[in-house]
């Protein structure tokens, strides 16, 4: 699985779907996965809800987004054609060449869709290239504002810069092209957009491809957040000239992120962690990908903030002792305090404050991947309050209440701590 997709608090319950594909772990032609959740924490599969049924998406139900309206639940996703499928394998799609196009589907409870007769193309695939780009044009994100529905696309100028496209609606079925707003911040093609109001100031979310970032190995494609200025009546776009551009995470890992409104009113986000390697365990099903912590975002003094959200406060409640440095066997929290120049070693996975900067080594437990970076660190911060979240194969760091985050994977990770802990928690037992 890969990317989140119509992340939406609907009807009592959160839904979750997602890119999935159903026969390997291995990129293939996508469906949309689904779970459900009452709290963000714990989640139940209910199967597959899309997956290719027409002939501009007979090669993807590619990501998208959802919307509540009249009562049911809109999913809006990019359908892919591939314009020459391999000959002997029909869900790769020869020299990346294939034709995308927007569509719809409604239900009725969330849960039951019908893919053979309810879904319609509501913008075609974009042949003036002044638009958008006939490959590179996906990912549609959709909110309502005032009177509209607005919907963001990521695309490309020319395959040279990113850009981000806007179209209205009045009623969430016919679409008008807006704007769009090009920039080198987009990289040279834009995914995932995602735009939001925290406090009176829009904030834009989104993952450009091919930028360059420190320590990032293989990785050139990367989640970013940012203030934008956006006009709801004209769908004028623009970044201030104080534009603030930040990681949303700086382990690197963390891709396609999608955001929406809680049951409180929160804005809370949830992203696709990236894993080079097929976890293989006797007795499961071989998989590969996973989900974040959900997190609430926040903006203070024109920082952006990812903080654990009240969910995983409220689980994660059971103090524990760590007996001789062991770790418990399941999921934990481990939370301190370090100072300048002092360690914290995870089961082999290092933490460390140096020159005013968190930093990590996974070195030791991913040491049998090559070409990935082994190494994260955060900007200059003043203090290094930590909150660390533990599981068998990711790893989640929230410095100082958010103010930044390493999210890493890990593989064969240890159960001994040593060095500065204060207090380690665990969730309720199963």
């Amino acid at each position: 699985m890969n990317d989140p997709n119509g992340f939406i608090y609907f009807k009592g319950e959160y839904h979750l779907f997602f890119q999935y594909f159903p026969y390997a772990p291995v990129w293939g032609t996508m469906h949309w996965g689904h779970a459900v959740s009452k709290d963000l924490i714990h989640w139940k599969h209910l199967g597959i809800a899309l997956f290719p049924t027409l002939y501009e998406e007979q090669n993807g139900c590619f990501s998208g987004s959802a919307l509540e309206c009249d009562g049911k639940l809109y999913l809006y996703y990019t359908g892919v054609r591939y314009k020459k499928p391999d000959q002997n394998n029909i869900h790769v799609c020869t020299n990346d060449e294939y034709i995308a196009t927007q569509f719809m589907i409604t239900s009725e409870d969330g849960v039951h869709f019908d893919n053979f007769s309810d879904k319609k193309m509501i913008i075609p695939m974009i042949e003036d290239e002044e638009i958008g780009d006939l490959k590179d044009t996906r990912d549609p994100k959709v909110w309502r504002e005032g009177n509209y529905i607005y919907m963001a696309l990521g695309s490309t100028y020319r395959k040279e810069t990113g850009r981000l496209l806007i179209y209205k609606s009045s009623d969430g079925k016919t679409w008008e092209y807006a704007s769009q707003l090009r920039s080198e911040k987009f990289g040279k093609i834009l995914e995932c957009p995602d735009i939001f109001k925290i406090n009176g100031t829009y904030i834009f979310i989104g993952s450009p491809m091919h930028i360059v970032a420190e320590n990032a190995g293989m990785y050139e494609h990367h989640a970013v957040c940012m203030p934008i200025e956006f006009d709801t009546e004209t769908c004028a776009i623009a970044l201030p000239e104080w534009e603030r551009c930040q990681y949303v995470d700086y382990g690197m890992d963390l891709y396609a992120p999608q955001t929406n409104i809680d049951a409180e009113g929160r804005r809370v986000m949830v992203a696709w962690i990236r894993m080079p390697k097929v976890v293989k365990e006797a007795g499961q099903t071989d998989w590969i990908g996973m989900m974040s912590l959900p997190r609430v975002i926040e903006q203070i003094d024109n920082h952006i903030y990812f903080r654990v959200h009240p969910s995983v406060e409220k689980y994660f409640n059971r103090e524990v002792s760590a007996k001789d440095g062991k770790m418990p066997d399941c999921p934990c929290r481990i939370k301190t305090e370090l100072k300048e120049d002092e360690n914290l070693d995870v089961g082999g996975y290092k933490i460390w404050v140096e020159d005013g900067t968190v930093k990590t080594d996974r070195r030791k437990v991913f040491a049998t991947i090559e070409g990935h970076h082994l190494t994260s660190e955060t900007p200059k911060v003043g203090n290094f309050r930590l909150d660390i979240f533990v599981d068998k194969n990711l790893i989640e760091i929230f410095i100082n209440e958010g103010e930044y985050v390493i999210s890493n994977v890990v593989y064969g990770l240890g159960n001994r701590i040593i060095g500065p802990v204060e207090n380690i928690f665990c969730g309720e037992i199963s």
